[in-house]
C-alpha cells in the first residue's frame, strides 16, 4: 500500500486488528474511522470497550457498528448461549484437523465478507482509499476468509460495488501470530489495552483457541502475559 492513504480499519481489539491500526499510522496513513462490530458475539462487551481504547490511545476517530440480525443465522456457538466454544483438551492449535473441527463450532455465516463491505461503504462515504481488516496465516489454513486469496478476491468485487475502486489491504495476512507479537512489540504497542478472548470477562480466559494461539505467540517472544490470563 502506498503512503498517505486515507483508510478504514476493522477494530476488534484482537492482536492482528490492533497490529493493522499501528503499522497503518506507522506507513503514514490517515486512519478516518475504525470500526468495532457489534454481532451479538460472546465478546462483545470487552471487544467494543477495548477497542475504544485502543482508538483513543492511537487518537483515531471510533464507532460501534450494530449487527443484532447475526443472531439469525443462529449457527456458531460463539453466538449462541446453549452451545459450548471449544475450550482446554478440545483445542489442539498444532494439529489442522482438530482446528478444522473446531473452526467449524466458532464459524458465523460470511462475517468477514459482511464487515469489509460494511467497512467498504464507510470509506467510500469518507473519501478512503482502502479498508484494512486483521488477518493472519496462521488461522488462515482453517478460516479461507483470514487469508490472501479473500483480501484479493474482495478487492475485485469491490471494485464494481465502490464508486472509488476501494480497496483491501492487510499487514498480517502473511504472518502468524508469534510474528505479529514481534511485529507489535517493535511498534511498542500496549498489550494490556488488547482483548483476544472469544470471551467477556475480568481476563482473558486462557482456554479459547483465541487465547492459546495469543499465549504461545507472546511467549515464543519472551513477553509475560500471566497476569492477563486468568488462572
Amino acid at each position: 500500500m502506498k503512503s498517505k492513504k486515507k483508510v478504514v480499519v476493522l477494530l476488534s481489539a484482537g492482536l492482528d486488528s490492533t497490529i493493522n491500526a499501528f503499522e497503518a499510522l506507522k506507513h503514514h496513513h490517515e486512519i478516518v474511522l475504525a470500526l468495532t462490530f457489534n454481532y451479538g458475539q460472546r465478546a462483545a462487551t470487552k471487544e467494543i470497550e477495548s477497542a475504544g481504547k485502543i482508538a483513543a490511545y492511537l487518537k483515531i476517530p471510533h464507532k460501534v457498528v450494530e449487527l443484532p440480525w447475526f443472531k439469525d443465522f443462529n449457527k456458531s456457538s460463539l453466538l449462541v448461549e446453549d452451545q459450548k466454544v471449544p475450550t482446554g483438551s478440545q483445542v489442539k492449535i498444532d494439529d489442522l484437523q482438530t482446528s478444522a473441527e473446531t473452526a467449524k463450532s466458532v464459524w458465523v455465516p460470511n462475517r468477514n465478507g459482511i464487515f469489509l463491505n460494511i467497512a467498504a461503504a464507510y470509506a467510500e462515504a469518507l473519501g478512503a482509499d482502502a479498508v484494512i481488516p486483521g488477518f493472519n496465516a496462521e488461522e488462515a489454513a482453517t478460516f479461507p476468509d483470514n487469508s490472501k486469496e479473500f483480501l484479493d478476491q474482495a478487492t475485485k468485487a469491490l471494485w464494481y460495488s465502490t464508486s472509488n475502486h476501494v480497496t483491501v489491504g492487510c499487514y498480517t495476512a502473511h504472518l502468524t501470530k508469534k510474528d505479529i507479537v514481534r511485529l507489535g512489540q517493535g511498534l511498542k504497542v500496549p498489550w494490556e489495552l488488547i482483548w483476544p478472548c472469544y470471551f467477556s470477562g475480568d481476563q482473558w480466559c486462557g482456554q479459547c483457541e483465541s487465547c492459546l494461539r495469543s499465549k504461545r505467540a507472546f511467549q515464543s517472544a519472551g513477553i509475560d502475559v500471566k497476569s492477563f490470563f486468568k488462572e
